[in-house]
């Protein structure tokens, strides 16, 4: 979508995969113990929105689509969610805008970076950024580096997921461009 202009059309969009990626994060949940964490696949929708739509898309829906997930029932993970899930939209998004067409090769890397911005940036908020909130704030103290290091495999696989679905998804989506007639 990098050659058009915001529309309307791209407006709904973008809405439509926020809500997706809520949902898909939502509906599978799978509960990692060791950090209160759990495993979904909302990441497929925040890597669509990145590769499809460009790093603008890519940051709303990753910062808020998720976000919301986790305000239904695991508000403490707010704070991680949005940064890096927003991050990990507006990296897709900034490394596919510089793919030429449908070609997939960028678009391959812009997503498994995506996928290890999620692994990343759960590991640093698990294991550096809510031990230390949790000394001023105990609803932080929920995990440590340890956790981190438990957490870190299961979130690979997400990221895995994530790439691969967005992905197929793109590639699926991809002769399509909203607000050109």
């Amino acid at each position: 979508m990098k050659e058009n202009k915001w529309t309307f059309a791209t407006t709904a969009i973008v809405a439509g995969l926020i809500a997706l990626s809520a949902i898909a994060t939502m509906v599978i949940r799978i509960p990692i113990p060791a950090t209160t964490g759990y495993f979904n696949i909302g990441d497929v929708f925040v890597v669509l929105a990145g590769l499809w739509l460009g790093p603008l898309a890519g940051l709303l829906v990753g910062g808020l689509g998720p976000t919301i997930a986790d305000a239904i029932g695991f508000p403490v993970f707010i704070p991680a969610t949005m940064v890096t899930k927003g991050l990990e939209g507006l990296l897709v998004g900034l490394i596919a805008s510089r793919a030429k067409g449908t070609s997939l090769n960028l678009r391959v890397v812009a997503a498994f970076v995506g996928g290890f911005t999620v692994v990343a940036g759960y590991f640093i908020f698990e294991a550096y950024i809510y031990p230390a909130l949790g000394k001023a704030m105990p609803a932080f103290a929920i995990t440590d580096i340890g956790a981190a290091i438990v957490e870190a495999f299961p979130n690979t696989v997400q990221g895995v997921i994530g790439a691969v679905g967005g992905l197929a998804l793109w590639k699926a989506l991809s002769g399509y461009q909203p607000g050109r007639k």
